[in-house]
């Protein structure tokens, strides 16, 4: 029969489910359920396979609407196409919060330095995950990534990280079969810029950071291994984390010999300031760390909390820990060392990225021009005029 509304709700269950065939489109069709539901539905070969596709249920869809959307399915299956399979499909397709814990599993554990894992898991943890969590991973568009890239806009610094994880999750779940080739939701979504912060800690500041380290350890506020952390970190330019999970088999006589940093092995000087407060710190037999915390076993695992309690007590509010480094950096410069130099002392592989200093090194330029003009104008007469010639307006 032609399946009409009114021959549909004339239809009574039956103890078991029954199927009913429209006479005007072949393959369409009505599947009741023992009890009561109707499901319009399409049958087809697929190689040498039966196969149905659920359309829709009667009353979400008339029998006219149904049809249409039958013809189209059938349509798609003379050209090739399984709809069965690809609804099958779609089904199993993960969500983005499966594909955020397959990346942190496969790529982040495996590939990133501890710091760099948390700092991924945060931002997966907090942003991600809440906002597109719940969207099948082919369904995200560039329109979703755009409004979370934009809630952040006041943060921009937080908001380009987030865009960046989101990318490399995308372009990996290309690899992984997710979603189609080229099809990145983060693509031409422009970053915002970022104001690199440079804060450095002047004579005084550094004196008055130095009072508090001493008073925060002899009172017990703070550990002697954190405290002599932050004074290694003053003392040798490392990066916290270089700092936070070194081990005592990396220490030689001279150098602190870094198998795997942020840019591959590094050897650093050891100063005799730093040697001193190495020598001061007890090992433990079970411990291959040097600055222990309160796990066994375990380095310090949070320097980002001491650091806030100790700044405030200091007044230094707005200073943060790599902070410190960029304070090394300018110490080095304004004691007239090459950005060549501070380069290798910092550890950057890329010029380009000490340039960031190179407005520091104006001080002693700025001095040495001085001393140069100085030298040479004993031979040069003195101007005649009373004021100099930049202050006179000559008509």
């Amino acid at each position: 029969m032609k399946l009409t509304k009114s021959r549909i709700d004339a239809i009574k269950p039956c103890e078991s489910e029954r199927l009913y065939w429209d006479d005007e489109l072949k393959g369409f069709g009505l599947r009741v359920s023992p009890k009561g539901r109707k499901t319009f539905f399409i049958q087809y070969r697929s190689g040498k396979r039966t196969r149905r596709a659920k359309i829709g249920t009667m009353g979400s869809l008339t029998p006219d609407m149904a049809r249409l959307r039958g013809r189209a399915l059938l349509g798609e299956v003379a050209s090739g196409d399984d709809p069965a399979e690809a609804r099958r499909k779609r089904r199993l397709t993960p969500t983005v919060s499966a594909l955020c814990d397959r990346f942190l599993d496969e790529h982040v554990s495996v590939r990133l330095k501890p710091q760099s894992q948390y700092n991924y898991g945060q931002v997966i943890r907090d942003a991600i995950k809440p906002a597109l969590g719940l969207i099948k991973i082919p369904d995200v568009t560039r329109a979703d990534v755009t409004a979370l890239h934009q809630a952040y806009k006041d943060r921009p610094y937080q908001a380009n990280r987030i865009l960046s994880v989101l990318s490399k999750m995308f372009n990996l779940a290309e690899l992984w079969g997710y979603r189609a080739e080229g099809t990145n939701p983060c693509r031409l979504i422009q970053r915002f810029k970022e104001n690199k912060k440079e804060r450095f800690l002047s004579d005084d500041e550094l004196a008055r950071l130095s009072e508090t380290l001493a008073e925060s350890e002899a009172n017990g506020e703070e550990s002697a291994f954190v405290v002599a952390a932050f004074r290694m970190l003053i003392l040798t330019g490392c990066r916290s984390s270089e700092i936070q999970y070194l081990k005592w088999e990396y220490v030689s006589g001279t150098h602190l010999e870094l198998p795997d940093t942020k840019t591959g092995k590094r050897s650093i000087p050891l100063p005799d300031a730093a040697k001193e407060i190495l020598a001061s710190l007890p090992r433990f037999k079970n411990n291959p760390f040097v600055f222990q915390g309160t796990i066994p076993e375990q380095p310090v695992t949070d320097l980002g909390k001491p650091w806030r309690r100790i700044r405030k007590k200091a007044a230094l509010d707005d200073v943060r820990i790599h902070d410190l480094r960029h304070t090394y950096a300018s110490k080095a410069i304004a004691g007239g060392m090459s950005l060549v130099m501070v380069g290798q002392l910092l550890g950057h592989t890329q010029y380009q990225t000490t340039l960031r200093y190179a407005h520091l090194a104006d001080g002693p330029v700025c001095e040495a021009a001085n001393k140069v003009a100085n030298l040479l104008s004993n031979n040069l007469s003195k101007p005649r005029a009373p004021n100099p010639p930049y202050l006179r307006i000559v008509e």
